[in-house]
C-alpha cells in the first residue's frame, strides 16, 4: 500500500469491541479513532492532482458534475426540505435533509472527525459508531450544527431513531452529520416529520442530490469519483469558510462498492486524509463539526489494495482543493511548495503560516505582487518555530519567478509586470462594487483549476510539503458579517 511521505497518524485505542467479520465471523476488535494533527496559462501552473478542467458556465461544469455522479452499486441516496423556527433567532428557515442509504448494513467504514475542544453532538456520537459492528446510513441537515446545545446528543439521537425505524436499521446504524450556525438547537420537532420524505426519495441513479443537498454558503456541489477495476469511489463534499483540518467545516462522504476490510479502509482513510484535507486552509479556523466518512457497501471483490488506496488519495486531493477553491469569497488558490526543509512538521506548517497570512493574502485579492509581505510572513514562522534555523540558502519563486535568492529580493520592473499577470491568470473572477452594500461572487461554478504558485525552498533539508488556501477578499467579508442574517 502506498504511504504518503509526511503521513503523521495518531491512533487513540478506546476501548475492545465485537465485530463482526465476514470471512471470519464474530471476533474482538479495538475501537480506534483516528485523530488528524490542502493569456493562456504559463507552465509554471499547477493543477488540482488528477484533472485540468476550465468551465464557459455553469450549464457546462453541471453537465461535467452529472458524468461524475454515477452512485456505487448498493448505495441510494435522497434529500426533502423543511421549514423550521430557530429557538435563539426566531426568524423562519429552511433547512435540507439529505440521507445517503445502504441497500443493506455494511461492516466496513471508516471516519475521522474535527479535533477541535466542542465537538458538535453529531461528532460525539460518530466517534461511538466506530465500534458498531455495521453503518446502514447516514442522515445530513445544514443551517443548524447542532454545537453545545442542551440536549444535542438527545436530539440527535432521535433523528437517527426515526430514519432507522423507516428504514429498518437500529439506531446504532445510523450516523448523524450537522452543519450551519453553532449553538442553535436542532429543531427535532420540525425534522421528524420530514424525514419520510427523504426516505422516499431514496434512489440509486446518482450522487448529485447529496450532493447539493449538504451545501451551505458552498457556490457549487463537489462530486469527484474514480473507477478501481470493476468497482467506484464516488465522494462529495461540503465546504466554503471556517477551513482549516484538523478538519475544517467540512462534511466529506466516501462511497465504495469494492469490498476492503474495515481495518484497512480506517488505516487508508486516515493517510488519504492527511495527505489532502489536513493541508489546506481557507481562514485557519478549526471547525465543531467536521467529517469525513469512508463507506464500503462490498458490492465488488478488490483484487488490488493498493490501486484502492492510490485512488482514493486521488478523489481526496481533489475534493480538497474543490473545497479551497470553492471557499466563501475566494477569488485565487494560492499553491505553496516548501522544499528542502528541515523537518516534515516545519514544511507544512509553513506552507499554512503564509496561505493564513492576512497581509498577503490581501495582496494577492488585490493582484498586488507584494512580495514582501510574503518574506515577512516566512520570517515570523521560522523566527516563532525554528529561529536557529540557517536561512542563508532559501530561495523564494512566484510563478516560476525567482523572487528571492542569497538573503536579498531579486526584483525588477519585468518580474513586477510578470508576477502581477500571474496573479491575474489565476483569478477566478473579478470582484466589483456592490449594488446593495454586499459584496457576492458573480459566478456559480469554476471557471479554471489555475492557482497563485509560491515555492519556498530552505536548500538544507530533505522535507518537502504543499499547502493549499485562499485569498482574503471583500466577498469573505460579506459572507461572514452577514452568515446569520
Amino acid at each position: 500500500m502506498l504511504i504518503a511521505p509526511a503521513a503523521r497518524i495518531s491512533i487513540k485505542i478506546l476501548r475492545w469491541a465485537k465485530i463482526n467479520s465476514p470471512a471470519r465471523g464474530p471476533i474482538r476488535a479495538r475501537r480506534t479513532e483516528i485523530r488528524l494533527h490542502s493569456a493562456p496559462p504559463g507552465a509554471h501552473f499547477s493543477r488540482v492532482p488528477s484533472t485540468n478542467l476550465t468551465f464557459t458556465s455553469s450549464a457546462a461544469h453541471r453537465a461535467w458534475l452529472a458524468g461524475q455522479a454515477a452512485l456505487p452499486a448498493g448505495f441510494r441516496v435522497g434529500t426533502t426540505r423543511l421549514e423550521f423556527m430557530p429557538r435563539e433567532a426566531p426568524k423562519p428557515g429552511k433547512m435540507i435533509l439529505t440521507l445517503i442509504s445502504l441497500d443493506r448494513p455494511a461492516p466496513d467504514f471508516a471516519a475521522v472527525f474535527t479535533r477541535n475542544a466542542f465537538p458538535g453532538a453529531p461528532i460525539i456520537i460518530g466517534r461511538r459508531r466506530l465500534a458498531e459492528r455495521a453503518l446502514g446510513a447516514i442522515i445530513v441537515n445544514n443551517k443548524v450544527s447542532n454545537v453545545c446545545a442542551p440536549g444535542g446528543v438527545e436530539a440527535a439521537e432521535r433523528i437517527c431513531a426515526e430514519t432507522a425505524r423507516l428504514l429498518g436499521l437500529t439506531p446504532a446504524q445510523v450516523l448523524p452529520s450537522s452543519t450551519g450556525v453553532i449553538g442553535w438547537t436542532l429543531p427535532v420537532e420540525a425534522m421528524l416529520p420530514a424525514i419520510p420524505g427523504a426516505v422516499a426519495s431514496l434512489s440509486s441513479a446518482s450522487v448529485m442530490p447529496a450532493a447539493e443537498g449538504i451545501m451551505t454558503t458552498d457556490l457549487y456541489p463537489k462530486v469527484r469519483r474514480a473507477a478501481v477495476g470493476a468497482g467506484s469511489i464516488v465522494g462529495i463534499a461540503k465546504g466554503a469558510g471556517m477551513i482549516e483540518p484538523n478538519l475544517a467545516t467540512m462534511l466529506i462522504y466516501l462511497l465504495t462498492d469494492l469490498a476492503v476490510p474495515r481495518s484497512d479502509l480506517r488505516v487508508m482513510l486516515a493517510r488519504a486524509v492527511d495527505a489532502s484535507f489536513n493541508t489546506i486552509s481557507v481562514d485557519s479556523d478549526t471547525s465543531t463539526s467536521d467529517t469525513v466518512a469512508l463507506i464500503s457497501s462490498g458490492r465488488v471483490p478488490c483484487d488490488d489494495l493498493g490501486a484502492f488506496e492510490r485512488s482514493l488519495h486521488t478523489v481526496c486531493r481533489d475534493l480538497a482543493e474543490d473545497v479551497v477553491r470553492n471557499g466563501e469569497g475566494v477569488r485565487h488558490v494560492i499553491r505553496v511548495t516548501v522544499q528542502q526543509a528541515a523537518s516534515p512538521v516545519l514544511a507544512r506548517s509553513l506552507g499554512k503560516a503564509i496561505v493564513n497570512a492576512p497581509l498577503f493574502k490581501c495582496a494577492v485579492a488585490g493582484n498586488d505582487p507584494n512580495v514582501g509581505r510574503l518574506v515577512q510572513a516566512i520570517g515570523k514562522h521560522v523566527g516563532a518555530h525554528a529561529p536557529e534555523l540557517n536561512l542563508s540558502q532559501l530561495r523564494l519563486r512566484m510563478g516560476g519567478i525567482e523572487i528571492f535568492a542569497d538573503g536579498v529580493f531579486q526584483l525588477n520592473a519585468d518580474k513586477e509586470a510578470a508576477l502581477a499577470a500571474h496573479l491575474r491568470q489565476a483569478e477566478l473572477y473579478a470582484s466589483a462594487p456592490p449594488q446593495a452594500g454586499v459584496f457576492t461572487a458573480p459566478i456559480d461554478y469554476p471557471p479554471h483549476e489555475r492557482c497563485v504558485e509560491i515555492e519556498v525552498d530552505f536548500g538544507n533539508g530533505a522535507a518537502t510539503a504543499t499547502v493549499i488556501g485562499g485569498d482574503l477578499t471583500h466577498e469573505y467579508v460579506s459572507e461572514n458579517a452577514d452568515y446569520r442574517s
